[in-house]
């Protein structure tokens, strides 16, 4: 993969808007002609070793920068929405989608979008007692999922949210809970613990916050944080959600809270202390659960944030479903993308928590594009508190590609460099490539089948 040619010309031309320089301009700084610039930001040409250096050496930037994820999930939504039996003519050269991705993301974006619609459209209009009185909703984005792309298309890092928090936690003398409570007693509200089912009530007029005392510490701190973002942090969080323009009022709330929940999080968990802390334990969530005193299913979470540009973290993905196998958190860092309809691979460790629970699951895999990750699954079920009170049951997986293995606790003893030690899997059954997967569940829709009456194998036909 080291020799992989990088085009990256969007990339480029956002990095020279940012700077405020003209084409001829940055093409001097970066030792190069104008033309050969040209060339790059169009995508005619590879971005060059030098200009590489040049950005580093001239401009202090994070190179990195130039090979996000971005690209990669495009064309995976886009493969995933050209799937869909209503593109009947096939899909299109895999090439052909990542040029889209790379010179006209904007297109691939409202491509997506559009698709989105369709199914929302179809699947309402199937369902006549989801569709009446919804004919408004029906082409759009439901709220949730229009948020659900603004965290994932922000690398579900948000600086300015994410620096406010680190700084407010820094402040700390005692530990954080003190501390946000006496910030909360500064603003003139009492904190009470009741038996309420809710985890959280704040009541304006009387100026009370009421936590549950059915929650665990961890939840307790993390609403008192939420709260505090809500309250003392109000003006950031409004103008984030002004520069992320939602298409309703619903959405914007939902983000709203998004956003107190990012806050909450990264001011438990502070990005540079955490950062090293992980690196320190080789990313071991039991000892950063203790340290920072957050559930694994919080420093899970957090690990895949930790996209600070000039210093990052691994990138992971993280993925929380539920027993019934949707996918009710997702976000990845990495080349791996979750579908967005749909449950994950059958295949997937993150299935098989549930049976286990308690104890950690490691599992190499490799996906269709020969990529090779190393993934840990783990059951967080949540307890409701008392006695017959519904446990909600759920199970998250954590991980990386194999390249990072040295850096993981969890890689320890595993055979890494096996090839048959890597399990097969995949994004989801229509469009997984794969010919004789024992667990497909539906053939893939870019793919042309035989069937053998007389014969019978695995499956009911051959995937051609």
């Amino acid at each position: 993969m080291s020799s992989q040619k990088l085009y990256a010309g969007a990339k480029l031309r956002e990095i020279r808007t940012r700077l405020g320089l003209t084409q001829k301009d940055f093409a001097t700084k970066l030792g190069v002609s104008l033309p050969y610039l040209n060339q790059m930001e169009n995508n005619n040409r590879p971005v060059s070793t030098t200009v590489v250096l040049a950005l580093a050496q001239e401009f202090g930037l994070d190179v990195t920068e130039l090979n996000t994820g971005d690209s990669e999930r495009l064309v995976s939504d886009m493969r995933e929405a050209l799937a869909d039996p209503v593109f009947a003519e096939g899909m299109p050269p895999l090439a052909d989608l990542r040029l889209t991705a790379s010179n006209a993301p904007a297109l691939a974006r409202a491509f997506i979008g559009l698709h989105r619609a369709y199914r929302q459209t179809h699947e309402r209009l199937a369902s006549l007692d989801e569709a009446l009185g919804r004919e408004d909703a029906a082409l759009q984005a439901s709220p949730w999922e229009e948020v659900r792309d603004f965290f994932h298309y922000c690398d579900n890092y948000i600086d300015a949210v994410d620096r406010a928090a680190e700084h407010f936690a820094e402040s700390a003398s005692g530990d954080i809970r003190t501390l946000a409570q006496k910030r909360l007693e500064a603003l003139g509200i009492r904190v009470e613990l009741t038996g309420s089912e809710a985890l959280r009530v704040y009541d304006a007029d009387r100026k009370t916050l009421t936590l549950s005392d059915r929650s665990s510490p961890q939840t307790q701190v993390f609403q008192l944080l939420l709260q505090l973002a809500l309250l003392s942090q109000d003006k950031l969080l409004e103008a984030t959600l002004d520069f992320a323009r939602f298409h309703s009022e619903e959405a914007r709330a939902i983000a709203k809270i998004g956003l107190a929940n990012y806050f909450a999080g990264a001011a438990l968990m502070p990005y540079s202390r955490f950062l090293a802390a992980a690196q320190d334990c080789r990313h071991d969530l039991e000892l950063l659960s203790t340290r920072f005193g957050a559930s694994i299913e919080q420093v899970a979470h957090r690990l895949s944030t930790m996209q600070r540009p000039g210093a990052k973290g691994i990138p992971f993905f993280f993925v929380r479903v539920d027993q019934a196998g949707t996918i009710t958190k997702r976000h990845s860092a990495t080349r791996l993308q979750f579908a967005r309809f749909g449950g994950a691979c059958p295949l997937w460790n993150v299935h098989r928590a549930f049976e286990t629970p308690g104890h950690f699951l490691r599992q190499l895999a490799e996906t269709p594009d020969g990529v090779r990750y190393i993934s840990l699954a783990r059951d967080v079920s949540k307890p409701g508190g008392s006695y017959g009170a519904p446990v909600r049951r759920y199970a998250i997986a954590l991980g990386c590609e194999i390249r990072h293995a040295d850096a993981l606790v969890y890689a320890d003893n595993l055979d890494v460099n096996n090839a048959n030690a890597f399990e097969p899997i995949g994004i989801s059954c229509r469009i997984c490539e794969r010919r004789t997967c024992h667990q497909r569940s539906v053939p893939p829709l870019e793919r042309r089948l035989t069937i053998n009456t007389d014969a019978r194998g695995t499956l009911p036909y051959e995937v051609t």
